[in-house]
């Protein structure tokens, strides 16, 4: 199936939803925290498919704001997961030369979590390939809010005119800051929602939902299907399809 993907046609911003992981433990009568462990797997495919295609960004929700929410054994367990995680799959970021970062309110995990996750991007700070960005502690609501405030000091202290307020002012205060925005989002499980993610950045993302595939059963050959149904997409951005094909003429 790789074969049949246009090199030149990719999308530079990949987002994923891994949902799933519970109802896939819960399918063979695991406890869901099961789940989550057997989901690393599938970030590793994810994460090296993009790697060999050369796509330029993934991102991957990781924990939202609302996952605080969730029973606090669950929430422990998970952050010792990712702690696991992020040091186990380290030798393989440098291998594949992965940089990692992270986007989202960190300084409300665990301080573990954070030591781990500091370590890990400044170990990986000057790979050139794929960047994976973390989403923790996230929400798209949070992300506009805060590059709000951000917007509103700089009027308050006279670093800004209200005036100059515009979408790219707005967009280079989000946690994404300076990234493309999202081209193509994935998601697992079957729910057809977006669940708070990258709100503003998925604007006019292609979004592709899996009806029958939990995360932890996520591999390659699922992102190269998502990729061709994206490149079988005409992305008119509020254009017509005439417009578009002028466009792509010149």
């Amino acid at each position: 199936m790789k074969e049949l993907i246009d090199a030149g046609n990719l999308p530079k911003h990949i987002a994923v939803i891994m949902d799933g992981n519970g109802r896939w433990a819960q399918n063979q009568g695991a406890a869901r925290i099961f789940g989550h462990r057997n989901a690393i797997k599938a970030v590793r495919e994810v994460t090296e498919g993009c790697a060999e295609l050369g796509i330029s960004y993934l991102t991957l929700y990781a924990f939202s704001t609302e996952n605080w929410a969730r029973p606090e054994y669950e929430v422990r367990a998970l952050m010792e997961l990712l702690v696991q995680s992020i040091s186990n799959e380290l030798p393989t970021m440098m291998k594949n030369n992965v940089r990692l970062d992270t986007i989202g309110n960190t300084k409300s995990l665990p301080g573990s979590c954070q030591r781990t996750l500091t370590e890990a991007i400044e170990a990986t700070k000057d790979n050139t390939g794929l960047n994976l960005i973390l989403a923790l502690g996230y929400s798209g609501k949070w992300d506009i809010v805060q590059a709000v405030k951000k917007l509103a000091e700089d009027v308050q202290n006279g670093v800004l005119n209200p005036q100059e307020i515009s979408e790219d002012a707005l967009a280079a205060n989000l946690a994404t800051g300076s990234r493309p925005e999202v081209d193509l989002m994935l998601r697992t499980g079957g729910d057809h929602r977006i669940s708070n993610f990258l709100l503003w950045q998925m604007a006019y993302a292609e979004l592709y939902f899996y009806e029958n595939l939990f995360w932890p059963d996520f591999r390659k050959e699922h992102l190269y299907q998502a990729i061709m149904a994206y490149q079988n997409t005409e992305r008119r951005f509020g254009k017509t399809g005439e417009q578009v094909k002028a466009n792509s003429a010149k």
